[in-house]
């Protein structure tokens, strides 16, 4: 089958352009014909403050790329639809409703002319604004199809729209291994790490841990707004000495001894829908923290190789980190982390994506 995946990949960064590349390169592996439509610029500056590009892959890229999607340019989009005529399939992946309108543009020149499956990373933001629901209501409204990453998220897509919506896992998109894996004994070091938002919960996590003597954090990441009240927060409750705060984005060749150098990754969210991360850190041998919402304790046993707590609570988050630095435990729970097999959800997950009947 041809498949068209419009998305971006390298030199973007991220896990929307990590899922994007593995996705073509399993798909590709399957036997289709994959190409990526991506784009040389995705977003205005001013509604994405990170840093947007990298300069090495962070995997093994997709060799079939077109690279001509522009968010100032809807002559652009048009000649992608016009492109993709008579594909078997069309993947628009959503990350952002910021991208509707040239995904419209494109659906408008594509005129039926394949079926269209709309992806669906989040069907609207954690932190919302007026447009997102109408924006997305009208992309979902043209799809053929929605892939949704959990049942809460396809609740919120059948709202939007009367396309049937699938539900797929997120599957497991993971750097190659490094063999650098957390060590013996117990650094008293916590991390948290990616791109830092107010729905992440980091605030919490710093107020518990100031009622936890003796323990540190590593916060790794990019700041989108926040940065200097992080700082004063810090301050505030007397966490100089213990908070190492490491703003900007973390590239892949660091993330290996950034994850050795902790006993766990917290990750405290007062609302997710899925994530790598848990993944991660189990990758690089670490038990995880983690809060009940969304997908994002799925892959976490309790008291086995991590522990699950409720969200939006610091006193929550005290506990657990007490509970985690109890005599040998942090030992014992790192000593059940075992790495991911991404396989059995990858097979699913495109299965999934390719079969109109699922």
């Amino acid at each position: 089958m041809r498949i068209a995946i419009v998305g971006p990949t390298y030199p973007y960064k991220g896990g929307g352009a990590q899922h994007t590349t593995e996705l073509a390169h399993r798909l590709a592996a399957g036997g289709h014909d994959v190409v990526i439509e991506s784009w040389r610029a995705q977003y205005p500056a001013f509604l994405y403050p990170g840093q947007q590009t990298i300069s090495a892959p962070e995997g093994e890229p997709f060799p079939h790329v077109r690279r001509d999607l522009d968010w100032r340019r809807p002559d652009g989009w048009l000649r992608c639809g016009r492109r993709l005529r008579g594909a078997g399939l069309v993947v628009l992946t959503l990350l952002s409703p910021v991208q509707v309108p040239a995904y419209l543009g494109i659906l408008y020149a594509l005129r039926r002319g394949a079926p269209v499956v709309a992806l669906c990373h989040n069907v609207l933001p954690h932190e919302r604004k007026p447009y997102d629901a109408p924006l997305v209501r009208a992309l979902l409204r043209r799809s053929d199809r929605v892939l949704a990453h959990s049942p809460e998220q396809a609740a919120i897509a059948r709202e939007l729209g009367p396309a049937p919506v699938s539900v797929a896992a997120l599957p497991p998109h993971l750097p190659a291994r490094s063999g650098e894996r957390a060590g013996e004994g117990v650094r008293r070091r916590l991390l948290f790490f990616g791109m830092v938002r107010p729905y992440k919960g980091l605030d919490l996590l710093l107020r518990a841990l100031a009622r936890v003597p003796g323990v540190s954090l590593t916060v790794a990441g990019e700041f989108w707004g926040g940065l200097e009240e992080t700082r004063a927060l810090v301050a505030e409750l007397g966490l100089g000495d213990r908070v190492e705060l490491r703003p900007g984005y973390v590239a892949a060749e660091d993330v290996p001894t950034l994850f050795a150098a902790a006993d766990a990754l917290v990750l405290p969210y007062r609302s997710a829908t899925a994530s790598q991360n848990v993944w991660l850190a189990h990758e690089h041998g670490l038990p995880v923290i983690v809060t009940r919402v969304g997908a994002l304790a799925d892959h976490v046993t309790d008291g086995v190789d991590g522990l699950v707590v409720d969200p939006g609570s610091a006193d929550a988050l005290t506990g657990a980190i007490s509970r985690f630095y109890a005599d040998g435990e942090p030992e014992r729970l790192r000593g059940n982390v075992k790495a991911v097999d991404p396989e059995p959800y990858w097979n699913t997950y495109t299965e999934t994506l390719i079969s109109p009947g699922t």
